[in-house]
Order: C-alpha cells, then structure tokens, then sequence
C-alpha cells in the first residue's frame, strides 16, 4: 500500500472518511442500478415482440403466417428525422444472430449498422425474431422463410440499382451464406461480421472455445439440455458459454466499471443489459443442427449438408461479393473461423476467379466479438465505409481482397472524390495472406475428425439407451421450473422487484442522489480500490490461462492420440483433410466452354468496352482498387449522358468480363483495343483523358503502372505518344458526393 505511505495521519483520516462515504453511497447506487436491471428484465421478458432497436419499424412481413411457421419478421426501419433515403440506392438487410440473447443488437443505437446505412442514403429492413420459436420449426424453415423475406424488399424496390445487401451478424453470418448458396439470386453484397464458418480452424494457445464440444464428449449433451426442456433449448446456455470465456469480465470488470463509474455509467450498463438479458428459447432440433452440422461436424464449408429435398450447399454456388469483417480481439470468432473456409474451398485465387467470385476481408486488430456490431467506433470506421462504397464492392473483379482503411488527413490526393473521413481501398491478396493469419495443421485437422466421430458414437449411444427416459420423466413444467432456476436468469430476478429486501434501495438512492459526496479523484484510498481491482483481474486472467492450456492439451492428447484416431475409423498416417470441399468435372467443363466463348469475342464492342478493358490493365499493375477511382467514374457518368444508360447490374458484368478477357489472353485483348475505339482522332484523345482522369484520382501512378498506360496511348493511337508524352486529363468535376449508384 504504498500509495498511503507518506501521509500525515490526519489528512490520511480525512481521506478516508471521504473515501468511506464515497464508497458507501457508490454501494448504494450500485445496488439501485442493479434493481432497475431486475425490473428492466422482467419488464422485457413479459414484452410481446422484446427488442432493442433504436428505431421505429413498421412490421412487412410475418414469418408466423407462413406455410412453414417460423419465429422470425421482416420490418421496415422507419429513417428519423434529418435522414434522407434515396429510392434509387440499394436496400440494407440487416439480420440478427439468434445465439441465445435478445433481437434487434444491428440497430442497438443511432452509430450501428442500421444507423450507418441510412445515413448513405440507402432504405433499411431489419430480420429479427420472437423470444419463443415455432413448433416444429427447423433451421431450413428459418431460410426459407427469410427467402421469402428477401423476395419481398425486392418487390418493394423496382426501382433501386442492385439486389438488397444483407448483413448477416455472427450466428446470422453463417446462415445468411448458406442461403445465398440455396438462392443466390437474392443477394447483393453480403456482410458477414464475427460469423463463425470454418469452426474448428485457430492457433495453438488461443480460441479455446473450438474444443469443447470434443471436451465435453459431443453433442450427446446438446441433446440431453433440450430434451431437460421439454424439446426447447434455453438460449441462456449458449449466453453462459459466451460468458465463460471470460471470467475477467463476468465475474469482475463489468461489475466494478458499474460501481467506480456508477455516476455516470449506469444509462449505458442499462442499455446493454437490456440486451444481453433477454434470453431466448431455440427448438431442440434447431441447436442439434447447429451443433452437429456446424460447431462440431465442420460440415458447412466442406459442402456436406444438404437441404431436406437433398440439394447440397455449396458456397462456391455465391455469386454476390462477400465481405468478411473480423477481429484479432474476438475469442468467439477468431479471424481464422471467420476466413479459413476460403482454404477449405479453394486452391488459390485463381479458382476463386475461375468461379465468378468476390471476397473482401478486413481484419480490426482489438475489438471484441460484440463490438463488431455493437461499437459506435467500429459503426463509424468499417460499417460507414462498406455502406459508402458498397457499389464499388460490387463490381470488383472477381477475386480475393483486403480491404483497407486509411484517414483522409489534409495529404490525401483528390479529397473531394472522398465520402467520409476514411479511404477505403481494397488490395488483391493471395490464400498464403489467409494462411499467414495461422491456422490448423493436418494433425489438428484430424483430432478434430476423431471429435467429430465419437460425438456422432455418443449421440446414438444416448439416444438409444437414455433419451427415452429423460423425455417420459420431463413435462413443461419441469422443464420451464429448470429454466426459471437458471443462473443467470436468478442472477437478474435476485435483484427484481420479487426480491422483498431491495424493497428500501430505491428510497435510499434517492436520498444519496440529493447529498451525494463524491470523493476526489486523487484521494490515495482510490488508487489502493484501483490496484485492488487490477489484482483480482490478474488473477482471473491467470485463471482463465491455466484452464484454457489444459483444455488444449487435454484435447490433443486426447484425440491425437494415433490409437484413438484409429479406433474411430480415422487413418493416423493420413495428409488429406477429412473435411476439404471436393471439386467439380462439370464445374471445370463450364469454365473451359465459358473461356473459348470469351476469346471468341475478345474484339467485340465499343468505346465503353474499350475504356473498361483499358482501365482494368492498368488498375491490375496496382493491385487494388480505391473508392476515389469509383467516384470519378460516377462523375464521369453523370457528365456524359450517353453513358447513363448502364445499369449497376450491366457494368458489373461488364466489368467481369473484360477482367475475364485480360485474364484469359492479353495479349490478344490488348491487341483488339484499337479494333473498339472510335475512328475520330479527336475522340480517342477524349477518351484517353477521361482514362487517365480516373486512374490518377486515388493517387500517382507507379511505374508499372505507368508503363502500362503508355502502351495504352500507343493502342489509342494518340500521335507522339512515346515515353514522357502522354497527355495529361481534364480534371474530374462534380458534387463531393454521390447521390446515385453507378
């Protein structure tokens, strides 16, 4: 304590009747808190429709009315007021993840997703769901019906230029992409942020979540929970999990931030435990599903589960770029169960091109799992930039790329082609940047097959001899009794207003609220209260370290243990992935037949073919794209009204397949140029202005890609175009923001 050494006795005795006084008032309102925590809770849990949105909604479609019931609905956001929606911009989707806790967290305040994308003008809906699920209801039931929910903001929005994007949000991430393999013409761009898809990817010493259903024997105890709740599985189960993860926090953190700052922190506490408390119920067949199919089996990105009518799901059957946004700060998801799927599928980008596909990466370095849709940080940064330039992630070229953020800053080069305060641009990577992120071996990769087998062996070992007996002696009112006693749910109700002794709390509040003596910020008991606190949090942490390296080792002793791989079936000597996606014959057929048909047409087209080809060349010697080049082709666009017939839907394809053209034979493609520019002089000298305009809008041109510009000007057949002579553009004019999609 050497924060009291040194202090004269009677300005120590001072200090600590003020600290003493502090404390007991902060006890007090700490305690008053917690009360209206209780009632808050009790209040959301007798609520019809519960949810945290920060925003009024009209109801578009109810899940309840279809031919397969479900707990879901599709709502309309209503933009408050000083918001102005374009009917002409791409609707937002945003759906919750059902993982245990409440709806309605993508619009939990005004700086969320939701918040963001009507701030770009775009319209927004909202899937959320019901507390209580439908009888019988399945996961396919939830994607069908969300289908139909897709269907109809489609309907509801002729006129805008692109499919709905669709931001899919944890356990909603993985759904969203299973059924965008099922239906892929429904989506535009989808956004999947902390969804977990590759379940038993991680690195050594980190993410211990991934092994405990091997731990825990499988999903033999899965099933044993939801038959202990009469075929429903309390959602408060899958909240604790996420919980346990961190003692630190649970246990002590958010607690004693509520007390130290319980003055001013109490609205925000509130705010998220309105949330974070209202647990739901799921179907046990529901979370057998997830279990088996996902966090156990792995089978998602290996393309091994199919739908009832016996339709596999293939996730390189996605047609819509897809934007993954994770964190190194995320213990639920870890960057590698957020991206790994992509080595699961593919061999390299260029099979990901062969396929037509785009995906986006970005990785934050700190925020937690909830903080990816919940942080008005993270809302302001990386949801406000994919809102902003989700036209221009739509029509990349199919590939693999990182998005990166930088701040505009007064240095930045044509800031008037710039939205907002960060400069988004996306660079081309390779499978080896996902690999460098770290990842399973093939040893990890079999201990893992050796989890998945012997949680299927036990499932049927207790579905045969046990779950009968459990399912003849539970009734609902047992299993409701069981779920009233939850920890957690006790943990809120001890503090409601069924609890008579915090009956004098609210009486007592008031009176310290009305002489509250706050003590000084440097009074030394304070920092004795901080050491204290940063003690126990060492030790939790300590705790939670020690428990997750025997978790580990336990788990590979175990299950890598070559006689117990071999006694499940599994060959200890194997190099193959047990879970890697096959490939295609018809697949490879399709691509060769597609690729003759473009060399076929390598000269066909006009000036616009001509330019995006142009551009194309030159933008691959970058190896990025940047949200300034996009809104110089805007501008462009709006000051050529010949140009303003093209669709989103018409340049994207335009695009892909010139990019397409170049990739097959460049050779050839560059040399049918000329064969697409107009025969005027004057025109062809145009153009090239306008060519290299959008070029030099993001920033100087490096010296490959100069190089290849000044080839272009000899195709363009601009006259003294050697080395150092081509001319210079006219300047790109327009607003400072776009307010129509490309």
């Amino acid at each position: 304590m050497s924060e009291l050494s040194g202090i004269p006795t009677a300005q120590m005795f001072s200090d600590a009747y003020s600290y003493t006084l502090d404390a007991w008032q902060r006890s007090i309102l700490y305690l008053d808190v917690m009360r209206r925590r209780g009632e808050q809770y009790e209040e959301h849990a007798a609520s019809r429709v519960p949810h945290v949105l920060d925003y009024d909604a009209d109801l578009v479609c109810d899940g309840r009315e279809l031919p397969r019931p479900v707990n879901y609905g599709l709502v309309r956001i209503i933009a408050p007021e000083g918001v102005t929606i374009d009917p002409s911009k791409r609707p937002f989707v945003v759906v919750d993840p059902r993982a245990g806790h409440g709806p309605g967290i993508g619009g939990f305040k005004a700086d969320s997703e939701i918040g963001v994308a009507m701030k770009a003008g775009h319209p927004c809906y909202f899937i959320g769901f019901l507390p209580e699920p439908m009888p019988g209801q399945t996961i396919e039931d939830i994607a069908r019906a969300e289908a139909v929910f897709l269907e109809t903001v489609i309907e509801h929005h002729p006129e805008a230029d692109g499919k709905p994007c669709v931001i899919g949000n944890c356990q909603a991430g993985w759904a969203m992409m299973m059924l965008a393999a099922m239906r892929p013409e429904l989506f535009g761009p989808i956004i999947i942020a902390g969804a977990p898809l590759s379940y038993w990817a991680g690195v050594h010493g980190q993410y211990p979540m991934r092994y405990s259903g091997g731990l825990l024997g499988g999903s033999w105890l899965t099933a044993l929970t939801g038959d202990l709740g009469a075929g429903k599985f309390d959602g408060a189960w899958l909240v604790q999990n996420f919980e346990n993860q961190n003692p630190a926090n649970t246990l002590w953190t958010k607690q004693y931030n509520l007390y130290s700052k319980v003055d001013t922190e109490a609205e925000r506490y509130l705010g998220f435990e309105r949330w974070w408390g209202g647990h739901v119920m799921l179907n046990a067949e529901e979370i057998q599903f997830i279990v088996d199919e996902l966090f156990i089996g792995n089978r998602l990105a290996s393309g091994e589960i199919r739908t009832t009518d016996g339709t596999a799901i293939d996730l390189r059957t996605i047609r819509s770029p897809i934007v993954v946004f994770c964190s190194k700060g995320d213990n639920i998801t870890p960057p590698q169960q957020a991206l790994d799927w992509i080595l699961d599928l593919y061999d390299s980008v260029d099979e990901i091109r062969s396929l037509g596909q785009t995906i986006v990466y970005v990785v934050h370095e700190t925020v937690g799992h909830l903080g990816i849709f919940v942080s008005a940080g993270v809302a302001r940064k990386e949801h406000d930039e994919f809102a902003s330039n989700i036209d221009l992630i739509d029509v990349l070229p199919p590939g693999l790329y990182e998005a990166v953020l930088e701040p505009t800053g007064e240095a930045v080069e044509h800031p008037e082609l710039v939205s907002g305060q960060w400069i988004m641009r996306c660079e081309t990577r390779t499978l080896d940047d996902i690999r460098a992120l770290g990842g399973n071996d093939i040893e990890d990769e079999r201990s893992f097959e050796a989890a998945a087998r012997l949680s299927e062996i036990n499932l049927s070992l207790y579905r045969a001899f046990l779950q009968p007996a459990v399912r003849a002696t539970v009734n609902p009112a047992m299993a409701e009794a069981m779920r009233r006693l939850h920890p957690l749910r006790l943990s809120y109700e001890w503090f409601g207003s069924s609890n008579p002794f915090m009956a004098w709390i609210e009486n007592a509040a008031t009176s310290v609220r009305d002489d509250r003596h706050q003590t000084a910020p440097d009074n030394p008991f304070i920092a004795v209260q901080e050491q204290v606190s940063t003690r126990i949090v060492e030790a939790l942490e300590g705790w939670r370290k020690m428990t997750e390296a025997m978790a580990e080792e336990t788990f590979r002793i175990t299950y890598g243990a070559p006689a117990v791989q071999a006694a499940l079936g599994i060959d200890p000597t194997s190099n193959t992935p047990p879970r890697k996606a096959p490939k295609s014959l018809l697949t490879k057929a399709l691509i060769e037949v597609k690729t003759e048909a473009l060399k076929a047409r390598l000269a066909e087209g006009g000036l616009v073919e001509g330019l995006v080809r142009s551009l194309l060349y030159v933008g691959m010697a970058r190896g990025s794209a940047d949200e300034r080049g996009f809104e110089a082709i805007r501008r462009v666009r709006r000051e050529h009204a010949s140009a303003t017939q093209m669709k989103l839907a018409e340049f994207k394809a335009l695009v892909r397949e010139q990019y397409y053209m170049l990739l097959i034979d460049e050779a050839g493609a560059l040399a049918a140029i000329p064969k697409l520019l107009p025969q005027d002089a004057g025109q062809r000298r145009a153009a090239f202005d306008v060519l290299r305009g959008v070029l030099e809008s993001s920033s100087s041109l490096g010296d490959a890609a100069e190089g290849r510009l000044q080839r272009l000007a000899e195709l363009f057949d601009l006259g003294g175009s050697g080395p150092g002579s081509v001319p210079k553009p006219v300047a790109v004019r327009g607003n400072t923001r776009a307010r129509s999609a490309y």
